[in-house]
Order: C-alpha cells, then structure tokens, then sequence
C-alpha cells in the first residue's frame, strides 16, 4: 500500500513589475471595476504617490467612543497599491475606545507609542476564547487576519498608538455598525432573536445609527 498525500499553498501574488500606482478612475476618468486599482501611466508617477503627510497629528477623539483612527492605505498613498501593506494611527481619550471590529483582508501589528491599553481578539466558533493583554509603551500586539478585536485605553490620559496591517487596502468591519447601522436594516425581530433581548431593545440600539 503506498500513502501518498498534497498540499496546497496560496498567498497574495507578488507584483510583476516594480510598482503600480492607483489610478481609481481609470483611463478617460472612466472607473474601472477590478479587485484592486488599475495601474496608473508609469509616465505620469510622482513622488506625491508615494507620500503622506499628518501621522504627527493628534486625531479628535470627542466622539462617543473617544477614539479616532487615521488610516495611510492606498487612498491617501496610491503607491502602495499591490504592496500589501498599510499603517494607521490610533488615538484614544482617556478611557476610550477602538470598538470591537475586524479587517477581512489584513493581519495587524499594534505598538503602542504613548499610555496603556487593553487589547484582545476573539477567535472563531466554537471556542470563541478571547486572547486578551494589557500594553504600554513599546509593548505590540498581533491581531490575526479576520478576527474581531478591540483596543481600549486603560488610564486616565490619552493613549497613541500606530498599526500596520498586512494589505493596501484592509478594509474594517465595526461589528456593533454592521449589525445595527446596517443599510438596509436587519429585521429588528431576527435581531432580538439573536441577542435574546425584546424589539424596543434593539429598536433602542439601531436609533443610534
């Protein structure tokens, strides 16, 4: 009897060529419908594709879950089209809050630069275990790919912190907006079913998005 078995590995695909600036719309400003951006005239590249300004910058965290993100993905640098890579800033008022999301397309590297912070991530069914640390500065925290995580500051005075994610273009997914601020509107009924609470709860949450 002979044994035999295979194995298959996937991965993003590395660019063939040295790089290929997003050009959103297209040739004759007619968008182009693709999984990614189409690549901008090499001719017509400058040095502003590959240039962001403003991560120095505190982000305004008066909202009501006190933090602001401020994302350098391929829409602000279209030089980082198929490079696989991105960074956003974190701000935190304190006591505020990144609230539980996830980033389909992305892994992330969270170092905190200024105050502590709570981070976690969930993992999937049916463990659901929750992998939690708490961070100061200079510590940093992996969130795998697709898992719904958090980060929240712990102190008194704001927190920073800056994360790099493993794709351009990492989408985010605010699991509290996408089942309650939903466009169009999940059924409030399946919703109270889902969170075993009664329809004026759930009517009461979705009001507020």
């Amino acid at each position: 009897m002979v044994a035999t078995c295979s194995v298959a590995l996937a991965s993003d695909p590395s660019p063939l060529q040295d790089l290929c600036v997003a050009d959103p719309k297209g040739p004759g400003n007619t968008p182009i419908l693709i999984n990614g951006f189409p690549c901008k005239n090499p001719k017509l590249i400058q040095e502003n594709d590959f240039f962001f300004s403003g991560l120095h910058l505190q982000g305004n965290t008066s909202n009501p879950v006190g933090s602001k993100v401020t994302p350098v993905a391929v829409t602000q640098i279209p030089g980082l089209n198929t490079l696989g890579i991105s960074m956003a800033r974190l701000d935190f008022a304190p006591w505020g809050v990144y609230p539980p999301h996830a980033h389909p397309r992305a892994t992330e590297i969270l170092t905190v630069l200024e105050g502590c912070l709570e981070v976690g991530f969930v993992t999937s069914n049916p463990e659901n275990s929750l992998i939690a640390k708490d961070l100061c500065e200079g510590d940093f925290f992996v969130f795998p790919e697709s898992l719904v995580h958090f980060q929240r500051n712990t102190g008194s005075v704001g927190a920073v912190a800056i994360a790099a994610l493993s794709s351009q273009n990492p989408g985010v997914i605010t699991v509290v907006n996408a089942v309650f601020g939903s466009n169009l509107p999940i059924a409030d009924d399946a919703l109270a079913t889902a969170f075993q609470v009664d329809l004026k709860t759930v009517d009461k949450i979705q009001s507020k998005f």
